[in-house]
């Protein structure tokens, strides 16, 4: 397993317990210097919020703990592409890489519906890879969606 596997393995994990929380399984961890620094997972539902996605928590968590908001030297793996909320936050806090596992073909903003790091005039471009773990954090997901419509059709 390398480097980027383990920490999408993580992220994983924070999936999971959106999942049995009753929550769209998505997950996040922030590592910096080789180790995490912070975690979340999607808590939408939890707190009957909008931006309570995965990566805003991690990102808020991060900024506290560094206590700053420019979380330069840190890299982001997240089980699902990011929204367009995600990706801006990504951005303003100056994450250097994203890790993501599945795409979005409804929302992702950095590959599949629109480039939001790859637009020039923005300050800040992080370098991303698509597709760690990517098996698995579709899997995850799919089998949630399934369970959601199986249990609403009873």
């Amino acid at each position: 397993m390398n480097t980027q596997e383990k920490w999408m393995k993580e992220a994983i994990k924070q999936a999971k317990k959106a999942y049995e929380k009753d929550e769209v399984p998505i997950g996040c961890v922030i590592v910096k210097d080789n180790k995490i620094i912070a975690r979340g997972y999607n808590k939408r539902e939890m707190l009957q919020q909008s931006y309570a996605h995965a990566e805003m928590i991690a990102i808020q968590k991060a900024c506290k703990k560094l206590n700053t908001w420019r979380l330069e030297e840190c890299d982001l793996y997240v089980t699902l592409e990011p929204c367009p909320m995600c990706a801006g936050a990504i951005i303003q806090s100056r994450i250097r890489n994203v890790y993501y596992g599945a795409s979005d073909f409804k929302g992702g903003s950095v590959k599949t519906c629109i480039q939001l790091f790859d637009i020039k005039q923005y300050n800040h471009h992080p370098s991303y890879v698509s597709g760690i773990c990517e098996q698995e954090c579709a899997q995850l997901l799919k089998t949630f969606f399934k369970n959601k419509r199986n249990k609403n059709k009873s």
